[in-house]
């Protein structure tokens, strides 16, 4: 029997997202100043990165990537477990664990290889289970096929949804998984409520705070800590360097034998090579400056309820989040497109959020607020939205209806 031809499936799949209005470009960015970007010689004001504390530019966090790359190099030169671990790296880690109050902490090359290890070097028998929220990050599901447990999602937010796959679930190791701020929702999960189902049903609670860790509660330690929860309750949790601290990398923070566990045995850990120490040195510097600023944090707040207040006004229909995503709802790919690019006419750079990241029919406008942007730039994207979205439904009008 004659084997499919490769390239004839690639087409047919290409064809078949071009006909839902899927297809995904790059837009290469020439130059950036705070939330300014230039894009094919235009200058854009963005509302679509995670730089949410306006670290990634900031002057000491570049200045000490700059000493270190000038002491230290431009690389690692090796993996951790070889010669790669350098000074930097333990002293992030250190400085990561006393500040959100874990025993340990290690560093990753991203959040999303993170993830992988954590469940590649813990679910590692084929009756231990794995149970999600249906819309965590592509990483987390990712990591337990990889992993080749058993995948059980509930629904959104449903901590009834949780135990009751956990109760009937296989007798094996067991891991209830959650985002802390999903990332195209920006609503927060139910840590309490979870963390007690995890204890009832002997299963190990960990949660990928990516978009919390430096924004959510006032000292920016995140929903965990917000929750009024620690290690007990949650023995492991991931933290980005990539988000709010504007760097790169992560760092999953958990109890001494499980860290340990992970740093003997996770395969993304062992077999690559560790973040420059000039990258560390600045995520040192962000996460100094994220725990002393707290006008950076309490700018956002002020921004999230100008634009909720403004998009409100207008009524635009916006998602239940206090963070600093704020998702618009758009329903059809064809819509939120047209959405997006006339904003980007108007002088704006928002992200058109399409299936399948979001459900079927939950297309949206992912806007992200920064500690960089102005109130009057909120008020401007507010304003650009609302005429967005009048110029879209009059287009729709002149339409005809194919009978």
């Amino acid at each position: 029997m004659a084997r499919p031809d490769l390239h004839e499936r690639l087409q047919d799949q290409r064809k078949l997202r071009e006909a839902q209005g899927r297809i995904r470009t790059r837009r290469t960015v020439s130059r950036r100043d705070g939330v300014r970007l230039e894009i094919d010689g235009r200058w854009l004001t963005g509302f679509c990165s995670n730089d949410y504390l306006g670290l990634s530019q900031q002057f000491e966090v570049v200045a000490a990537l700059q000493d270190a790359a000038a002491r230290d190099g431009a690389g690692s030169t090796a993996s951790h477990l070889v010669c790669g671990h350098h000074a930097l790296h333990a002293q992030l880690e250190q400085e990561m664990a006393d500040w959100l109050g874990y025993p340990r902490a290690l560093l990753f090359d991203s959040g999303y290889m993170a993830n992988l290890a954590v469940q590649q070097a813990l679910l590692s028998e084929e009756n231990d289970v794995c149970v999600q929220d249906r819309l965590n990050h592509a990483s987390l599901l990712d990591a337990t096929r990889l992993a080749g447990c058993r995948l059980r999602r509930y629904p959104h937010l449903d901590s009834e949804g949780a135990i009751r796959q956990l109760k009937h679930a296989p007798d094996g190791a067991a891991m209830l998984v959650t985002d802390g701020v999903f990332s195209m929702d920006g609503d927060i999960a139910p840590l309490r409520s979870l963390s007690l189902v995890a204890r009832m049903q002997q299963a190990l609670f960990y949660v990928d705070d990516a978009h919390g860790v430096g924004v959510v509660g006032a000292d920016g330690r995140g929903c965990v800590a917000e929750a009024g929860l620690g290690v007990n309750e949650v023995p492991l949790q991931l933290a980005t360097l990539g988000k709010a601290l504007g760097g790169h990398g992560a760092v999953v923070l958990g109890e001494e034998a499980l860290i340990r566990h992970l740093a003997e045995t996770a395969r993304p850990y062992i077999y690559t090579t560790a973040l420059p120490p000039a990258q560390i040195a600045a995520s040192l510097a962000a996460v100094k400056l994220a725990r002393r600023d707290h006008w950076r944090r309490e700018k956002l707040t002020e921004l999230i309820g100008l634009f909720r207040e403004g998009a409100r006004r207008l009524g635009l229909e916006l998602m239940p989040s206090e963070t600093p995503i704020q998702p618009l709802l758009c329903g059809d790919e064809a819509t939120v497109m047209a959405l997006s690019a006339a904003l980007e006419q108007s002088g704006f750079l928002v992200s058109a959020i399409r299936p399948p990241t979001v459900p079927e029919g939950k297309a949206r406008l992912r806007v992200t607020l920064s500690a960089l942007h102005s109130a009057g730039q909120v008020k401007a994207l507010v304003e650009a939205i609302g005429a967005a979205r009048d110029l879209v439904l009059y287009q729709k009008s002149l339409t005809p209806v194919s009978v």
